[in-house]
């Protein structure tokens, strides 16, 4: 059963100055709003972190522990936990929030999917997180599991809807092949897919795409204001990291555009270092070289220039890399997946004997196909190293994807 809460979606096509209010509201402010009114006389879970908050920047959890109409008796943390205290990838286990005392449950550790212990005495569920638009960020798979544990215990569920800082209109990548499935790959959509949160929600649940094809108890908490075209910086709302190396709402458009070369850790994207995702580095590239040779390709709305530096932690702290940083200058004007597989190219070119692939552990490739969503991305580009090979295969999906995830758009 899916429902969207009655409220008016306020659209505002102009930019806020400074000091006024948001363009946009998210959905815990619309919620308020109502009075919480769909969760008054209810036993709440929240599932949520330090990016769920309002254009004020209160937390959500605040927000709802105070409201007299609310009874909220669980938190359920993603990756970085509740609070965001955190480092990606830690397995985080169940403890007590200081501030609330109230019980934490890890949605990251041993338990990826809420069980029926953590759901016990649980009406409801609310979802409020926000995202980046990148199926490989870990928050919408546990938004996914968290739904299908909902419809399987006879739970509402609740998505707090959040501006996509990637936008309504951007759709990049093939779709997530059989097999391929996994906590950054959770859903068959494209690498990019052009949804909030609330809207993906709704999505994979009409589909019936939750685990074993269930489908939960859905109502979405609406923005005001949003609109497709919005930048993020269009809604004047702040933006938290949501997580350490997406410190700002820009780096969502980086995560893109070298987060899959990430997986094989043999070319620096800037992951150490203050720029995360946005360099192409290694100890053995002249950059003055192969930044002209990388200016040679004229992409357009993207810009590049010769960069050194040191990484302050991760696999390449301590050693001079050197390379490029990547400059989206005009990100309408840019295919932000296409970026690195052109850096791959150029690199390859002038350092045939340095092969990413093939100086990668073997044990990464596994990981580089499930962000991939597919094995044919690498069988294909590595045969001849040309982002020619696969441009075909990751765009092949896109008009179809498009067309059918039209009639679950909010705006």
């Amino acid at each position: 059963m899916k429902h969207v809460l009655g409220f008016a979606l306020l659209i505002m096509s102009f930019h806020i100055a400074a000091g006024q209010k948001p363009a946009v509201q998210p959905g815990i402010e619309v919620l308020r709003e109502d009075g919480f009114q769909i969760l008054q006389g209810k036993k709440v879970g929240l599932i949520t972190n330090q990016s769920g908050v309002d254009s004020e920047l209160r937390s959500t959890i605040d927000i709802l522990h105070d409201a007299l109409e609310v009874e909220l008796i669980a938190l359920f943390g993603p990756e970085h936990g509740v609070r965001g205290d955190y480092t990606g990838g830690d397995h985080i286990d169940s403890y007590t929030d200081p501030k609330t005392n109230l019980p934490v449950y890890s949605l990251y550790g041993k338990t990826r999917k809420p069980t029926e212990e953590m759901l016990e005495g649980i009406d409801i569920l609310v979802y409020d997180i926000q995202d980046i638009g990148c199926r490989s960020y870990t928050y919408i798979g546990t938004m996914g599991r968290a739904m299908a544990a909902a419809a399987e215990h006879g739970i509402e569920f609740v998505v707090l809807d959040r501006p996509n800082p990637l936008g309504g209109e951007r759709v990049e990548g093939n779709i997530v092949e059989e097999g391929f499935i996994s906590l950054v790959s959770q859903f068959a959509i494209p690498y990019v897919y052009g949804l909030t949160c609330g809207e993906l929600a709704r999505f994979v649940n009409g589909e019936g795409m939750l685990e074993d094809g269930v489908r939960c108890d859905l109502t979405i908490a609406p923005m005001k204001g949003w609109e497709r075209s919005m930048t993020f910086d269009d809604t004047g709302l702040q933006w938290v990291p949501t997580s350490p190396h997406v410190p700002e709402a820009r780096s969502t458009l980086y995560y893109v555009s070298t987060g899959v070369m990430g997986e094989l850790y043999t070319i620096n994207h800037g992951v150490g270092y203050t720029i995360p995702f946005q360099t192409f580095a290694a100890e053995w590239i002249d950059p003055d070289t192969f930044c002209a040779k990388v200016d040679a390709l004229d992409l357009e709305g993207v810009l590049f220039r010769p960069i050194t530096y040191r990484p302050f932690y991760g696999t390449d702290k301590g050693k001079t890399l050197h390379g490029v940083q990547i400059h989206i200058v005009d990100p309408s004007q840019v295919n932000l997946l296409s970026i690195q597989y052109h850096l791959l190219e150029v690199h390859h070119e002038l350092h045939p004997d340095k092969n990413p692939f093939e100086l990668a552990d073997p044990g990464r490739m596994r990981p580089f196909d499930k962000v991939s969503g597919t094995d044919r991305i690498r069988e294909l580009f590595t045969k001849q190293m040309k982002y020619d090979d696969v441009k075909g295969y990751l765009g092949k999906d896109v008009k179809e994807f498009k067309e059918r995830c039209a009639t679950y758009y909010l705006y």
